[in-house]
């Protein structure tokens, strides 16, 4: 019989604003590791207020892993994301037992915890055709387009996220097969132990953190960090919330009170899309995120047993 694994990847769920930048970092003091971001938006160097990344303090705390390591310029995807986590995890669990992945981006945790299909190589010149579409036409051509060719991935993915919408067209147009026809059929062993913790809170308890962030990203210089930005306004890394929404402000279709109230909605919207596709996980053993010494001595039982089931 095969030993069990004897490394642990605790992976911090929740969606944003929930509070697990806080209680990741409490964690990885207590278990002296390391943090791997699973936060898609954080990823980019550029945008730092518009992705509520951990602060300069909170980052020289803990060692961070995918954190501010690409351009905006540069292109990245989930299948990337798990070879490349993995060659890291198998450095980091050469001298620790437990590492932390902590995000909201479910396709990049799955990615990692459950592998990624091998995607096929596409044309660069058919994505760049979609990007200039989506400019012309909005992203309500590229919604139509996707239910034609693909209704499995259009009722599956976020319609409101032009840079999935424009990943799975790439795909068909590149291959003439339908994207969700390449996405994971099962799941890949991994030689690690995966501990999933969930961090919920009362809607009205998150909504009122949502607009609380969204006042500070004002006052901390949103609207700056946007203007420095607008000549790449056309990279898929900006049409996301908290940069997009400036789109009709700098057009004078807008003004600010309208744009902030539009972060705070569509990022109300996104937190209920995280949490659509994170309940779908039944390996999720949800808490408050105050709950940390709860949360520790619940990971400690599970390591110590081989059952790693949500009790």
């Amino acid at each position: 019989m095969q030993s069990p694994p004897t490394k642990t990847l605790l992976v911090i769920l929740g969606p944003t604003a929930v509070g697990k930048t806080a209680l990741s970092i409490q964690l990885a003091r207590h278990y002296g590791t390391s943090i791997l971001s699973a936060d898609s938006r954080q990823f980019f160097k550029e945008m730092n207020i518009g992705t509520a990344k951990p602060n300069k303090t909170e980052l020289a705390s803990v060692a961070h892993y995918f954190v501010d390591f690409l351009s905006i310029h540069d292109s990245y995807d989930a299948a990337t994301f798990e070879t490349e986590a993995l060659t890291i995890l198998e450095k980091l669990f050469k001298e620790k037992d437990l590492v932390i992945l902590s995000g909201g981006s479910g396709m990049y945790a799955d990615a990692l915890c459950k592998g990624f299909d091998e995607m096929p190589e596409t044309n660069p010149a058919i994505r760049e055709n979609l990007n200039n579409l989506y400019k012309e036409k909005g992203i309500r051509h590229l919604q139509e387009l996707l239910e034609k060719h693909d209704p499995v991935y259009y009722r599956q993915v976020d319609l409101n996220n032009p840079q999935r919408i424009i990943r799975g067209l790439e795909v068909f147009f590149s291959t003439n097969k339908p994207f969700s026809d390449f996405r994971k059929k099962g799941i890949k062993a991994r030689p690690f132990k995966i501990i999933y913790i969930g961090l919920s809170r009362d809607k009205e308890e998150l909504y009122q953190r949502i607009n609380l962030r969204v006042e500070n990203m004002m006052n901390q210089g949103l609207l700056e960090e946007v203007k420095g930005l607008l000549p790449y306004f056309h990279l898929n890394a900006l049409q996301t919330v908290g940069y997009r929404e400036f789109f009709d402000y700098f057009q004078a279709k807008a003004n600010m009170e309208t744009v902030v109230e539009k972060i705070a909605q569509n990022t109300r919207r996104y937190a209920k899309r995280q949490m659509t596709w994170f309940r779908k996980n039944k390996e999720i053993k949800w808490f408050h995120p105050d709950a940390g010494q709860e949360i520790i001595q619940y990971v400690n039982r599970v390591i110590e047993s081989e059952d790693i089931q949500p009790i």
